[in-house]
């Protein structure tokens, strides 16, 4: 019975479980649908909500990236291979200022670039249009793989534009505006080329001219090569300062440039030297033109910073392939030239002698070992110039000008011997034999002709020129009113204090102290009251050139001017001609001197000058035809 009982239980728990089960499957079946549904539509939202926010990402990504690209600093843009515009940044547009309807995407390559070769400079499509030009673009990149060049553009700006191709065809490429850097770039390039101060190629570059030149040149007409040489520039830095002396370098720099022809160079060597590469000169004869109209140049006045500065230059010329036929003996031979010039007085040019060529220093100028032995050997001797004055009509002064009677050169001038004397300091003794002798000839002329005696530089320096002339006037007995002490405007700028000293004790002796040729050097006003002048002689250029430059008449008359009201006496030298002597006497000058009373003569013909002198003043001053008075000299 248990069993049967259990038995009986377990069928009615069996079927309890068929019938809950039934019922449940009943359910599930009317639930299936709408469930279904329900998880399809959440899945879908999901998947909606989804999309949207990747959406939004994307949206954000694709903003920054815009964003991004718009303000990177090279212009970039993206070509299909249909050649039509995909993308494009605002500096691509700016580049080649397109207007909006160019840079929307699907517009045509060939119009943006029809519209951008006009903006460029120099853009040659000359013989084949813009789809040809396409079609070498697009050749190029499918050979080379990526094509870089640089663009000028008409407004002066230069891009380089880098292209790469793209997998499925078209192109990117990006444009960078590169000039600054192109402008820095030519900078550095001139900087390392030419000086910063007179803007003109430095000795690197001026030797790069020379070097070509020699290699283009036509053998049949040559060239010239002109190495040039300030006269005592270094007492400009000494003493008005390096910023007046770089003025002056900038002022003779700009001269040479005016002198020059097409196809000429000039260079700055270092310093004061400057070099001109004159093309085309086939005759020594071009070359010394050219020499003399730099010179002219230069000797006009320079303005610097309040200055008027007044200053000479030497000139070595050489020519090829005559005097060197590389660039190493072209040079060697010019400054060999320049050495010639310079031996011979300064500012002065000369053309090199083919015989001197390689020829040592001391052996080109054996006057030289010479000079040292001609005061023991007596062949030194003084001409004398006379100096009329313009009131009285008579001879005031002569001055004491130094001749060297060469037993075999004959008369040596004293430009050519001076400089040497000053080099080697033979000047201090050879000085003080024209000082004796000066003094000593004076005795026998009228009581009322003063003598006039040059000093240099180097006899302030060296020598104590005081002692010297006190000396000297002790031993002739020549009053010491009668001596006049001649300096020029380079003595004051040598040892200004050393200087002014020895001048004011001169002065103090009774010695009449003349600042010589006024207006040739560096002069500044203030020398005229540091130093006790008592007289002031124009340079004789001023008077010679007034035929030529008129501009000449109003320096003539201004420095007269200047001496009447700093109570000194004036003499204008050069006076060569009777209209020369009327404009001088016009202008109110005191004294003058020049060929045209007399040129300097013995010390045995300074009476019969003295008398000839007064013989011509009478007759350029009579009432008649000035124009026509022989000449008693010739």
């Amino acid at each position: 019975m248990f069993i049967t009982g259990f038995r009986a239980v377990a069928s009615i728990s069996r079927r309890k479980a068929v019938d809950t089960a039934a019922k449940r499957l009943h359910t599930d079946r009317s639930d299936t649908e709408p469930r279904q549904i329900t998880r399809l539509r959440k899945n879908f939202d999901a998947q909606l909500a989804d999309l949207s926010k990747r959406n939004s990402e994307l949206e954000r990504l694709n903003s920054s990236m815009e964003a991004a690209i718009d303000h990177m600093g090279r212009g970039l843009s993206m070509f299909d291979s249909e050649q039509r515009l995909l993308v494009c940044n605002k500096a691509y547009a700016d580049v080649y200022m397109l207007p909006p309807e160019l840079t929307a995407p699907g517009t045509p390559f060939i119009e943006i670039l029809r519209y951008h070769l006009k903006q460029t400079a120099g853009a040659d499509t000359s013989g084949k249009g813009a789809a040809e030009w396409i079609q070498d673009h697009i050749a190029r990149l499918q050979i080379e793989g990526h094509v870089e060049e640089v663009q000028r553009l008409a407004d002066g700006r230069v891009i380089r534009v880098s292209y790469r191709p793209l997998a499925g065809g078209g192109w990117v490429d990006m444009q960078e505006d590169i000039t600054a850097q192109r402008r820095s770039d030519e900078k550095i390039e001139w900087l390392a080329r030419h000086d910063t101060l007179t803007e003109i190629p430095n000795r690197f570059h001026f030797r790069e001219h020379l070097t070509k030149q020699f290699a283009t040149y036509d053998t049949r007409k040559g060239f010239a090569l002109l190495w040039l040489d300030l006269d005592h520039f270094k007492d400009v830095n000494d003493q008005l300062g390096h910023l007046v002396g770089d003025g002056l370098l900038k002022s003779v720099a700009d001269r040479l440039r005016s002198c020059l022809r097409a196809g000429d160079i000039v260079g700055r060597l270092g310093g004061d030297e400057f070099a001109i590469l004159q093309c085309g000169a086939d005759r020594p004869e071009l070359a010394e033109a050219l020499a003399r109209r730099v010179l002219d140049r230069i000797r006009l006045p320079h303005e610097v910073a309040g200055h008027s500065l007044f200053t000479d230059v030497s000139i070595g010329i050489a020519l090829a392939p005559t005097h060197g036929q590389t660039p190493e003996q072209l040079l060697a031979s010019a400054d060999l030239a320049l050495y010639q010039a310079k031996s011979r007085g300064r500012g002065l040019h000369a053309v090199f002698c083919q015989q001197t060529m390689g020829t040592p220093a001391s052996v080109l100028s054996p006057l030289r070992a010479e000079l040292e032995h001609a005061v023991e050997r007596s062949e030194l001797v003084l001409h004398y110039q006379p100096i009329v004055d313009l009131q009285k009509g008579e001879v005031s002064c002569c001055e004491a000008l130094m001749r060297w009677k060469h037993p075999s050169r004959g008369m040596i001038a004293p430009a050519d011997f001076i400089p040497i004397a000053e080099e080697t300091k033979l000047i201090v003794s050879m000085g003080k034999w024209a000082l004796e002798q000066a003094c000593s000839d004076a005795l026998d002329w009228p009581a009322s002709t003063k003598v006039a005696v040059n000093l240099s530089a180097v006899q302030i320096e060296c020598g104590d020129i005081y002692e010297t002339v006190t000396d000297v006037l002790a031993q002739t007995g020549l009053p010491p009113a009668r001596l006049q002490l001649e300096i020029t405007e380079s003595v004051l700028m040598r040892d200004r204090a050393r200087t002014q000293e020895v001048l004011r004790k001169l002065h103090d002796l009774g010695v009449m102290i003349s600042l010589d040729d006024f207006g040739s050097c560096f002069a500044t006003l203030s020398y005229l009251h540091s130093f006790p002048f008592r007289k002031i002689k124009l340079d004789r250029s001023f008077v010679r050139d007034i035929p030529q430059h008129r501009d000449c008449v109003t320096i003539v008359k201004s420095v007269a001017d200047l001496a009447r009201e700093l109570e000194m006496h004036s003499v204008a030298e050069g006076v060569e001609t009777a209209a020369c002597l009327t404009t001088v006497r016009d202008a109110g000058y005191s004294e003058a001197q020049g060929f045209y009373f007399s040129p300097a003569v013995r010390a045995s013909g300074v009476e019969r000058a003295l008398r000839l002198c007064a013989q011509r003043f009478s007759a350029a001053t009579a009432p008649t035809d000035t124009q026509h008075i022989p000449n008693i000299y010739a």
